[in-house]
């Protein structure tokens, strides 16, 4: 784990506990369980990177708050929201800074001292890519309603990371088309 490629293998821990520990135990210690891992994810990429990403603290925080509420409605369902207010927050935040004329991709990209593709074409991929967060995260919200813990665990571990790249084949195909 010495770089930030192999760290979303471990972002996947509080998922897959709730998923094993709902099927073999009590919702409350599936609950605790997920929590906790999320505890311990946070403090490892402390720990091996020393400094804590956006999203990771922004997902911490809601694994925690809605285990709490979780565990005070004795229902899991609100654990298993976490990835559709992700996705909600982080698509509207692409989508609102794009309409603004900012970009965090383009910002990003700047940090990484990489040579800066066309303005233009980043912003319209931060569009689409909020646009397509904001969908999933709605998507997510009805597999946490009406699909099985088991499809939930897959969508929002491997499933998304599927989803993502099929997203971006079919966004570089558009944008091949519009010619950037």
């Amino acid at each position: 784990m010495k770089n930030s490629n192999h760290f979303f293998l471990i972002s996947f821990l509080p998922a897959i506990a709730y998923w094993y520990l709902e099927e073999n135990y009590s919702l409350q210690i599936a609950l605790i369980g997920g929590m906790g891992l999320a505890i311990i994810e946070i403090a490892l990429e402390k720990i091996f990177f020393k400094h804590i990403h956006s999203i990771s603290k922004l997902n911490f925080f809601l694994i925690l708050f809605l285990g709490v509420i979780s565990l005070i409605g004795d229902e899991g369902i609100w654990f298993k929201l976490q990835p559709f207010f992700t996705g909600l927050f982080m698509g509207l935040l692409l989508i609102w800074k794009t309409s603004r004329g900012g970009s965090y991709f383009y910002e990003m990209i700047q940090t990484m001292n990489k040579a800066l593709p066309p303005r233009p074409l980043i912003m319209m991929m931060e569009k689409h890519s909020g646009f397509f967060l904001l969908l999933y995260g709605c998507f997510m919200a009805l597999i946490a309603f009406r699909g099985t813990t088991e499809q939930w665990l897959f969508l929002k571990t491997i499933g998304f990371y599927i989803a993502f790249v099929l997203f971006m084949i079919f966004e570089l195909f558009y944008l091949r088309q519009k010619r950037y």
